[in-house]
């Protein structure tokens, strides 16, 4: 399993928000297309196609459960990741 198959697992089973590194949250995003806009320490994504934005900040260096919480919505409702099944 690479780093990024890890990675989505981690995000998708809903186990382990609290413990998800806010830079690999940010490459999540990125791997799957989403573009990054910096406005302070919000982080905005956006993808052609996708209405929502995303926007995350860091709590230390971890990415806040319900914004990780947002991410796995957004990627179950638009099937992002191989998620069609779940």
């Amino acid at each position: 399993m690479s780093q990024t198959e890890k990675l989505l697992f981690d995000v998708m089973c809903g186990f382990k928000d609290s413990n998800i590194y806010f830079a690999d949250l940010r490459k999540l995003l990125e791997i799957y297309g989403f573009s990054c806009r910096i406005k302070g320490d919000h982080f905005i994504y956006t993808k052609d196609g996708i209405t929502e934005i995303i926007n995350i900040q860091p709590l230390g260096n971890k990415a806040k459960p319900y914004q990780v919480k947002q991410v796995r919505n957004l990627f179950i409702k638009y099937q992002l990741g191989g998620m069609k099944d779940v």
